[in-house]
C-alpha cells in the first residue's frame, strides 16, 4: 500500500446500480429478486477474488429488508471475505441505497453468504488463510467461526423445538374471520436454465434461483391476501446441489402459516434434465416472510390459513417454530450488544443463539484496538478501554503452562473460588452440551443493600478453529426459571467477560481476562487504575499458582479422555 493511500480490503468488491423501470414491480419499487441477483453476483466476485478460481453459493444467512428502493435511486452493494475455512469462505455483504437528489443514504440489509471454491479437476479446493488487518476485519474474522457453528446447528435447533414444545394449532385473531385453505395458495412454475442464467462453469447463478423463488413466493402470498405483499425476511437456507444450463427447474410455493400481520411462504426447487425424466433433484428450499402494508405503511391483518392434513399440518407447525427461532435470532444476535438486556431468559430453543451472543460479544471486545495500558506489576498488565458508557478492562500475563490445560481449568467455575476471592462458590445447574454450562454463583461481594450477590451465568467455551486462534471461555448472565432471585441475595449481572488463552511458544501461554464492567465492578477497576489498590495483581497471581498447582492433574484427565 502506497504511503498515504487509504487501506482497502483486497477481497472487497463494490457494485452500484441505478434502479430503472425494468428492475421494479408494479409500485415502482426495486424487485427483491433483482436485488438478490445483484447481491449474489457481488458476493461471488469477492469470493473468487480471494480464491483465485470459480466459486458457487453454498448458503445464505437470514436477510432482513429494512427499506424498499424506488426508481431513480442508486443501490450500493459492498462485499468482502470475512474468513476462509478449508474449502469454504464467509462473505459479508452490506446493501444501502442513496437518493441522488438529496444525497442521503439508507441501509437496506446486511447479509452473510457462504461460498465454496471449485477446483478444475478435484472439485473442492483448499483455500489460503485470510489475515485481517483492521479492527472491524479482526472482529468479523473471529465471529465468522461462531456464525459457521450456528449454521451447522440450525436444523437440530428446529427439531429440538418441535420435539420439546407444544405448538399452537390455531391462530387467535379476533380481527379476521377469513380462513383460506392453504391449497388455494399453491404455485408451480417451471424455468429453463439458459446461458444468461449461468456462470462461467455452466452452473446456475444462486442469485438467479433466489429471484425465481421470490417470484413464486410472492404469487403464493398474493393468493392468500388478495393484495400485493412486501417481502420482509428470507430465512437462512442452503443450496443442496447445483443445476446447469439445460436443466428444467420446477419451483413450488405454498403459504405454510399466517400470523396476525405476516405469513410464511415455503418454496421448494427441484431440477430435472429431460421432460420425461421421472427422478428429480431437490436443490433448494427456502422460507420467506411477507407482510401487507396499508396506505400508512403499517402491516395489515392477514387472513388465516387452514393447512392440509398430513404434510400441510407439519409445515404449519414448523412455520410456528421457525417464527420463534427467527425472533430469537433477531433479538439476541442482530441487535447491537448495547441493546440486548444484560440477562436474557435461557431455554432449549434459544440456547444456540445465546451461546453465539456470549462468545461473539467477548470476541468483539478482544478485537478492539484502542486498549490503553493502565498499570503493570511484575509482568501482570492491566489495560482499560473507555467507550461511551462502558469501561472495560483486560488483565493478562504469560506463564509456563499448556494452553489446553489452562483452558479446561479456567472454564470450570466450580474451581474459581480457589483463586478468586470474589467467588464464594459455584454450583453446576445445567450441562447444556459439551461447550456450554450454566452455573449459579455466590459472590463474596456485598451489594448496596448490604446483602451478598449471586449470579446465574452461562459459560461458553470454544477451542481454536484455526492455527493462531485462542481458546475462549465466555461468561454472561442469563435468567433461569429454576433459579429465581433469592431475597437473601442481590441478583447481580455480568454483560460480557471471559478468558482468551493463546499458546505463544511450546512452553509459554498468554492468559488474558476481559470484563465489560457492570456498575458493581467500576470501583474495583478505578481503584486499581488509580494505583490505590493492587487487587488485580493479587488475584491474577493467585490464578497463576492455581494453574501451576493443578496442571499435572488436568493433564492426566485429558490423557484419559
Amino acid at each position: 500500500m502506497e504511503r498515504g493511500e487509504r487501506y482497502r480490503n483486497p477481497t472487497e468488491v463494490q457494485m452500484s446500480q441505478l434502479v430503472l423501470p425494468c428492475h421494479t414491480n408494479h409500485r415502482g419499487e426495486l424487485s427483491i429478486g433483482q436485488l438478490l441477483k445483484w447481491i449474489d453476483t457481488t458476493a461471488c466476485l469477492s469470493a473468487e477474488r480471494h480464491a483465485g478460481c470459480p466459486c458457487v453459493t453454498a448458503s445464505v444467512d437470514d436477510i432482513y429488508f429494512e427499506h424498499t428502493i424506488s426508481v431513480g435511486q442508486v443501490v450500493n452493494i459492498k462485499a468482502k471475505v470475512n474468513r476462509a475455512f478449508n474449502s469454504s469462505m464467509e462473505v459479508g455483504i452490506q446493501v444501502s441505497y442513496e437518493d441522488l437528489c438529496s444525497g442521503k443514504q439508507w441501509n437496506v440489509c446486511k447479509a452473510y453468504a457462504t461460498f465454496v471454491a471449485q477446483g478444475k479437476a478435484t472439485g473442492k479446493m483448499k483455500l489460503k488463510p485470510l489475515t485481517p488487518q483492521t479492527e472491524e476485519e479482526k472482529m468479523e474474522h473471529s465471529i465468522a467461526a461462531e456464525r459457521r457453528r450456528m449454521r451447522l446447528a440450525h436444523t437440530d435447533t428446529l427439531k429440538d423445538l418441535l420435539t420439546n414444545s407444544t405448538m399452537q394449532t390455531e391462530r387467535e385473531n379476533g380481527d379476521c374471520n377469513t380462513v383460506v385453505p392453504a391449497e388455494k395458495t399453491r404455485v408451480e412454475s417451471v424455468e429453463l436454465v439458459l446461458p444468461p442464467h449461468a456462470n462461467h462453469q455452466g452452473n446456475t447463478f444462486g442469485g438467479q434461483i433466489m429471484a425465481w423463488m421470490e417470484n413464486v413466493a410472492t404469487i403464493a402470498a398474493s393468493r392468500l391476501c388478495h393484495a400485493h405483499p412486501t417481502l420482509k425476511t428470507i430465512e437462512m437456507f442452503h443450496f443442496r446441489g447445483p443445476s446447469q444450463v439445460g436443466d428444467r427447474l420446477l419451483l413450488k410455493a405454498i403459504v405454510n402459516n399466517a400470523f396476525k400481520n405476516s405469513m410464511e411462504v415455503g418454496v421448494c426447487v427441484e431440477a430435472y434434465r429431460q421432460e420425461m425424466e421421472v427422478s428429480r433433484r431437490h436443490i433448494n428450499s427456502a422460507f420467506m416472510t411477507f407482510v401487507v402494508l396499508d396506505q400508512e405503511g403499517q402491516p395489515s391483518t392477514i387472513p388465516m390459513v387452514k393447512p392440509e392434513a398430513g404434510d400441510g399440518e407439519r409445515r404449519y407447525r414448523e412455520a410456528s417454530a421457525r417464527k420463534k427461532i427467527r425472533l430469537d435470532r433477531k433479538y439476541i444476535i442482530s441487535c447491537e450488544q448495547t441493546k440486548v438486556p444484560l440477562s436474557v431468559p435461557w431455554d432449549q430453543s434459544n440456547k444456540v443463539y445465546l451461546s453465539y451472543n456470549n462468545v461473539s460479544a467477548l470476541k468483539t471486545l478482544v478485537a478492539k484496538t484502542n486498549w490503553v495500558l493502565a498499570t503493570e506489576i511484575d509482568k501482570v498488565r492491566m489495560y482499560t478501554l473507555e467507550e461511551d458508557k462502558y469501561l472495560s478492562f483486560r488483565i493478562e500475563m504469560s506463564l509456563c503452562i499448556d494452553a489446553t490445560q489452562a483452558f479446561f481449568l479456567l472454564s470450570d467455575l466450580r474451581q474459581r473460588h480457589e483463586w478468586d476471592r470474589h467467588y464464594a462458590s459455584a454450583e453446576l445447574v445445567q450441562q447444556v452440551d459439551e461447550d456450554d454450562t450454566i452455573y449459579h454463583v455466590l459472590s463474596q461481594t456485598v451489594s448496596q443493600e448490604n446483602k451478598p450477590q449471586d449470579f446465574v451465568i452461562l459459560a461458553s467455551r470454544r477451542k481454536p478453529c484455526d492455527e493462531g486462534d485462542p481458546y475462549v471461555v465466555a461468561f454472561r448472565s442469563v435468567t433461569l426459571p429454576t433459579r429465581p432471585p433469592n431475597p437473601e441475595y442481590t441478583r447481580g449481572e455480568t454483560m460480557c467477560s471471559g478468558f482468551c488463552i493463546w499458546q505463544e511458544t511450546a512452553e509459554l501461554t498468554k492468559v488474558s481476562y476481559y470484563n465489560q464492567a457492570a456498575p458493581g465492578y467500576l470501583a474495583y477497576v478505578t481503584t486499581n487504575v488509580a494505583g490505590l489498590s493492587s487487587d488485580f495483581y493479587v488475584t491474577f497471581k493467585a490464578c497463576e499458582r492455581f494453574l501451576q498447582k493443578n496442571k499435572d492433574e488436568i493433564t492426566v484427565g485429558l490423557q484419559n479422555l
